[in-house]
């Protein structure tokens, strides 16, 4: 016994010496037969041969040793942990993540040393879990509320997506592989993104399309009843799992549009969902196959609402047509990339085509965002409003049922509010009844603004000098300090706080009233000059009675534009940091402007040279000289203000020369 004992021995050895020289073959012989001596003491010796099966990619013998020592064994860790080994070597990580979690269930009963060796040399099923758990909810803020599975065609929440990655092939790959080297949050947040991502569908709605209730009523989407917009969301999801995703999104099934809330927080996400989406889809399905060039551009895709935020927000786009082939052929992987269709998409809406590719909400003007919205369309009035949310990163809570009026005057007061841009009042055509200084429709915004005539340097400065010396001093640098110091335009329960300038109508009379165009009126304004100013209104004004009606300059930040670089650090505080001393005011306002703002045409191209306070001052009066667009307000009994809105733009020649600054009257008018 002795004998045979001293031979197991030295097999042992010179397997070890073996295993330890990397000669596997060798190592495994001398364990065989080491163990055909003396089977009942062999846990040792399973453990050394099933790491050296491992070592060389034998993993169903070395899954033979390893349930060996766990026969022998059974509440021991060191069985589980060669199971973990071979199973992950083979890459059945289901497998592998099962004998981990024995493994670490198991060590408890082990000594100190050696959960502590363990814990070494393996990183917790419960710590990595806890850090996937961290990414799978930092992901599911981003992604759709509601997403289809396209493998079996059902709708899942982002709870029942985080249940079923955990019990799935991915996710025990992830803590298999962490446990054999060490938590790294960036490789586990692309590995559970890659799980979630998801593709969008951009689509025109053709009639009765497949609801989540609709959806859920079946098994599977698979089951929907044959019709051709049940087939056209079947297609998409085909589409998806072709192209490698196992979620999808539609706007037709993945909200549930009984429920208010999830509507709302749906309608508010949208844009963030497409951005951060992995592909959007997009069905044409009045392109036909062999369509030309242009086929897109003529698309009634390209004339709705949501269609728009769609575009610019998805990263990478391909548009198919009516049978659900690639638009002209082209197979480029994205084809915001394509130079073709990236082209025609950017002739079609009037913008540079990297606008396309790289569009984020800061990027573009108001103005001209709203420009791109002035000719879309929306089968529900307050989608023309709430389509813009995203592009405009607006704050509004969408509510169904109030009206187009109200929707648009909620977004518009909210971008003003917001941005302190008031370009969105620089439009010809009818007022609404959300607040007289909005339009009731966002085409008017499809008109491009009055654009003043850029004023050389070197005209500014012969103008400049003119006024030197010619006007007092000290008012001119308090009408300076008002402009300086006037805080942007804000809007408070629906009323516009607008700083202005403004110039009282003393007499206002009928000049034309033939052709067809409406009433020609000229207004006296002595402010303003001996020569009457004409336009045209939306509506009549009554002339039976007394009105009480004024222009005002709206466009405070483009006088202010040109002075930007030249002031100095005393007046950049003032500008951040206005004093208690305040503007003369009908109203209340509120905030600072922003950069948004410098979507005003600024009213001189040039940038000018450093300049003492004075020069400023005399350098914005002289401004006030160009021409500009005025609103028309009338004052109401209760000192606020209601704009008459024009059918053409109101051009005021400008100030006249040599003004006295403190005559000009700098106000903020509160307008209803």
């Amino acid at each position: 016994m002795d004998f045979k004992k001293k031979c197991v021995d030295i097999l042992e050895a010179l397997g070890n010496q073996a295993l330890g020289s990397v000669e596997h073959d060798k190592a495994i012989k001398r364990y065989t037969i080491a163990l055909s001596l003396d089977p009942s003491n062999s846990i040792d010796i399973l453990m050394k041969r099933s790491k050296a099966y491992i070592s060389k990619g034998s993993w169903e013998d070395a899954l033979m040793d390893a349930e060996g020592v766990i026969e022998l064994a059974p509440s021991s860790h060191l069985g589980y942990e060669r199971k973990f080994a071979a199973f992950y070597g083979a890459k059945d990580y289901d497998k592998a993540y099962d004998a981990l979690s024995l493994m670490f269930l198991s060590v408890e009963n082990s000594t100190a040393e050696e959960i502590c060796r363990l814990r070494g040399m393996y990183t917790a099923p419960d710590e990595t879990i806890g850090a996937i758990d961290t990414a799978v909810h930092i992901i599911s803020n981003f992604c759709p509320l509601v997403l289809i599975d396209v493998t079996i065609g059902k709708l899942h929440d982002a709870k029942a997506r985080a249940g079923m990655f955990k019990s799935e092939t991915p996710f025990k790959k992830l803590v298999s592989e962490t446990a054999v080297t060490k938590i790294d949050e960036g490789h586990i947040y692309q590995s559970v993104a890659e799980y979630f991502k998801w593709m969008m569908f951009s689509h025109t709605w053709g009639g009765e399309e497949p609801t989540f209730k609709d959806v859920n009523l079946v098994d599977s989407i698979w089951e929907l009843d044959h019709s051709p917009l049940n087939e056209k969301l079947q297609q998409f999801c085909t589409r998806a799992r072709e192209d490698g995703y196992r979620w999808a999104w539609s706007d037709t099934c993945c909200i549930d549009k009984d429920t208010n809330a999830i509507l709302s927080q749906s309608l508010t996400s949208m844009y963030r969902w497409y951005e951060e989406a992995a592909e959007t889809v997009v069905y044409l399905a009045d392109v036909q196959p062999f369509a030309e060039l242009g086929a897109l551009t003529n698309s009634r895709w390209m004339t709705r609402a949501w269609t728009l935020e769609e575009l610019l927000a998805s990263k990478v786009i391909r548009f198919y047509n009516c049978e659900w082939k690639l638009y002209l052929n082209d197979m480029h992987a994205n084809h915001k990339e394509s130079p073709v269709i990236k082209q025609e998409i950017a002739n079609a809406m009037g913008v540079n085509p990297e606008t396309i590719t790289s569009f984020h909400p800061e990027d573009l003007g108001v103005r001209e965002k709203l420009r791109l919205a002035s000719r879309r369309k929306a089968t529900v009035d307050e989608d023309i409003a709430y389509s813009l949310i995203g592009i405009f990163s607006s704050k509004i809570v969408p509510r169904y049922g109030v009206g187009k009026t109200v929707a648009i005057g909620e977004l518009l007061e909210n971008i003003v509010a917001r941005t302190g841009d008031v370009t969105v009042i620089a439009w010809t055509g009818k007022s609404s009844r959300h607040n007289s200084a909005l339009p009731d429709s966002l085409a008017v915004y499809s008109q491009t603004p009055y654009h003043p005539p850029s004023m050389e340097v070197s005209e500014l400065d012969t103008r400049v000098e003119q006024l030197r010396g010619g006007l007092p001093r000290e008012d001119v640098l308090a009408f300076y300090k008002q402009v300086v110091q006037f805080r942007r335009a804000t809007f408070s329960d629906s009323c516009l706080h607008l700083p202005c300038i403004m110039f009282t109508v003393t007499k206002l009379g009928i000049q034309d009233t033939s052709g067809n165009q409406g009433l020609l009126y000229n207004a006296l304004v002595p402010s303003l000059g001996k020569v009457p100013v004409g336009f045209r209104t939306a509506d009549a004004i009554t002339l039976a009675k007394p009105r009480k009606l004024v222009f005002v300059h709206p466009w405070l930040r483009s006088l202010r534009d040109r002075l930007d670089e030249s002031l100095s650090d005393d007046e950049a505080d003032i500008e951040s940091n206005p004093a208690s001393e305040e503007p003369e005011v009908d109203g209340n306002s509120d905030g600072d402007s922003d950069a948004s703002s410098a979507s005003t045409p600024p009213l001189h191209a040039e940038p000018i040279a450093q300049v003492d306070r004075y020069t400023q001052a005399l350098q914005l009066i002289a401004c006030l000289g160009r021409p500009f667009n005025a609103l028309l307000l009338e004052r109401q009994s209760n000192g606020q203000y209601k704009r008459i809105a024009a059918e053409r733009e109101i051009i005021i020649p400008g100030v006249p020369y040599q003004t006295n600054p403190k005559n000009i009257r700098v106000r903020v008018l509160e307008i209803v």
